[in-house]
């Protein structure tokens, strides 16, 4: 069984942090995807810096901005996952992009380097799975696993194509909009949860988008069977420091464990 589903057959929710590779600083990268791992992360996603990221909030944004300016590109990145690779960092690593990078890069190119670097999964932000299937297809033969992304809007006519994909798990987006914390969870969002999970039968469900605090991450595990926090953490990367983040991340995984 690949990394990442033998990592969903754990009897409690995952924790998934995220953060933005190149951020705050080049050199932080690889020590904060040791910390997280070392903090109790399941899965870590390793957001690649775009000029265009329509599905980040403000604070995901800023940090893109500034990972590109620091000089981080989809090489680099990977270069970064193989890194901690040789530090026997263990943790599955999803890289959570956009479509443009793996195309400049050149998609079989792209599947090999990745693979070869370590990296377990791939979520691309912008390829729904009707525009995506060829690419998808040889990512797979490549040996890495694909996540695909549901909201609250989609059509639940499109699940079959979703299971034909065989994603290792699907990031359910908690709420409408981009990405960023939020006061409050949806008051539907249980329910939607329930609802999405019956549809996808033994494909987990994850659930991002917005999670603001330990309480809101702890209600998600109630009923998802994984919890994505990214600008909380980004946040206090951006404010606090790595050292501060890496506690955050104990505190958010200890607590997501407990449920």
């Amino acid at each position: 069984m690949s990394k990442i589903r033998q990592t969903f057959r754990k009897d409690r929710a995952l924790f998934i942090p995220f953060f933005m590779a190149g951020h705050p600083t080049l050199d932080s990268t690889a020590q904060i995807i040791l910390n997280f791992s070392q903090a109790g992360a399941d899965i870590i996603e390793l957001g690649v810096p775009f000029s265009d990221p329509i599905a980040d909030g403000p604070i995901n944004q800023q940090a893109a901005e500034v990972a590109l300016k620091n000089g981080a590109s989809l090489h680099w990145c990977l270069e970064q996952v193989k890194k901690v690779r040789l530090q026997n960092c263990k943790t599955p690593i999803i890289l959570f992009t956009y479509l443009n990078p793996i195309m400049a890069m050149g998609v079989d190119h792209f599947a090999t380097q990745a693979k070869e670097a370590g990296v377990d999964g791939v979520l691309i932000v912008d390829l729904p799975p009707e525009a995506g299937e060829d690419i998808y297809a040889i990512l797979l033969d490549r040996g890495l696993e694909i996540i695909l992304l549901i909201s609250p809007t989609s059509n639940l006519e499109r699940l079959p194509l979703y299971k034909k994909l065989n994603p290792s798990f699907v990031y359910y987006i908690s709420r409408l909009g981009v990405t960023g914390v939020q006061e409050k969870l949806s008051e539907n969002l249980s329910h939607e949860i329930k609802k999405l999970k019956s549809h996808m039968g033994p494909i987990p469900v994850s659930v991002g988008f917005g999670i603001a605090t330990l309480e809101q991450a702890q209600k998600v595990a109630e009923v998802a069977d994984g919890v994505i926090v990214g600008s909380l953490l980004v946040n206090e990367l951006n404010n606090a420091g790595v050292e501060a983040a890496k506690l955050l991340a104990e505190k958010l995984s200890n607590g997501i464990h407990t449920i």
